[in-house]
């Protein structure tokens, strides 16, 4: 089991539980968002470059069939979308105002994201689950394992 020392003491920080199989070490949050952008990258890109879009949807875990959010019909996977968004400012509630703040980016400040969803349907709805939220609820797929 990991430890860190602390002032001479050996000790599990941010540990308030004592389980006997507890035998892994938690990442900090701006870890797990680092962790999260290398997945999601490496991701998109092995899918973008696969010659078997399916097979590499399938050794990737990536559910075909999910039960629907709401109750009823299974729903079905149709499409795999990828979206690229580039964020040039920002904006936020004034203080005393029911106008926002607004902050345009100078052009170096300007940043690129990209996302994949999963669009699942049925004859009654559609779902779409995007990538980061799928890695973070399928912890399995986002080690390799399937």
């Amino acid at each position: 089991m990991p430890h860190d020392i602390v002032n001479g003491h050996i000790g599990h920080i941010g540990h308030n539980h004592d389980h006997p199989d507890h035998l892994h070490s938690h990442m900090p949050d701006a870890d797990k968002a680092e962790e999260l952008l290398v997945l999601t990258t490496q991701f998109i890109d092995g899918f973008i470059g696969a010659k078997d879009k399916m097979a590499y949807l399938r050794i990737a875990g990536v559910p075909l069939e999910i039960d629907c959010p709401n109750g009823g019909a299974s729903m079905k996977l149709v499409d795999v979308t990828l979206t690229t968004e580039w964020q040039v400012g920002t904006a936020s509630p004034s203080f005393g105002s029911r106008e926002l703040s607004y902050l345009p980016y100078p052009g170096d400040m300007v940043t690129e994201r990209t996302n994949l969803g999963f669009v699942y349907v049925s004859l009654d709805a559609k779902h779409v689950t995007d990538l980061r939220s799928f890695l973070q609820n399928h912890p399995a797929a986002a080690e390799g394992h399937t």
